[in-house]
């Protein structure tokens, strides 16, 4: 499933510019406008992320932080504020905010930011067996498995193949998996990801085995069965 994020920011356009922008990365998003609906939303079904401005019109970001971790919902939280001193960047901090960006702020550098806050809280949990249909990833020991046959990868196919695991039925674009594989600054034009696809796909499919990356044409690739 795509990860949640929800935006807490009362500027609508903001908000909406934001919300789009994630949505077309792949998130789920849900916006709210001020701290105590930000605050019941999030205690009763915390997301994967929050994305929390600083000054709302009821409780400050500082307050919702605070409350937050006090009652130990550790959701990483990134204050977005147009407070740029280092005091108040040292206080959203202590407060239990994990990152701090001054408006006005990059939309890239933004996701990237994001992104590395979602990789930090998954550290927890990303030992654990990742599995699709007859297919398994033991991410401890970087193994992969298709039933009982093990399939050795190099380490590039290996984090193709972690990130299909990790997001199941959900298509991947190009842009997408070149971003988190080989980094947002690579030639958009190669054709590298083909290339990979060729390659977990002649390694997965031996003796008959069903395709489980599929193409979908002109947007990417998705892991799912047909």
């Amino acid at each position: 499933m795509p990860e949640r994020i929800v935006i807490v920011e009362d500027e609508e356009d903001i908000a909406k510019f934001l919300e789009r922008r994630l949505v077309y990365e792949g998130y789920e998003v849900e916006t709210v406008f001020d701290g105590e609906t930000a605050l019941k939303r999030i205690y009763d079904d915390p997301p994967a992320l929050v994305l929390l401005d600083l000054t709302l019109p009821d409780i400050d970001g500082l307050i919702v932080t605070k409350e937050l971790r006090d009652a130990k919902i550790d959701v990483p939280i990134l204050m977005l504020t147009a407070r740029d001193a280092i005091p108040d960047r040292v206080s959203g901090l202590d407060s239990g905010a994990d990152d701090y960006m001054t408006k006005p702020y990059n939309i890239d550098e933004l996701l990237a930011h994001v992104r590395a806050l979602l990789r930090r809280a998954g550290g927890e949990s990303g030992n654990e067996p990742l599995v699709f249909a007859d297919l398994k990833l033991d991410p401890a020991a970087r193994l992969a498995y298709r039933g009982e046959r093990v399939v050795t990868l190099t380490a590039k196919e290996y984090d193709l193949l972690e990130l299909f695991m990790r997001h199941p039925n959900q298509v991947l674009t190009r842009d997408q998996i070149f971003d988190k594989i080989w980094g947002y600054d690579f030639g958009g034009e190669s054709n590298i990801i083909e290339v990979y696809i060729r390659y977990l796909r002649s390694k997965l499919e031996q003796d008959g085995e069903p395709r489980l990356i599929e193409t979908v044409r002109g947007v990417g690739y998705v892991l799912r069965q047909s």
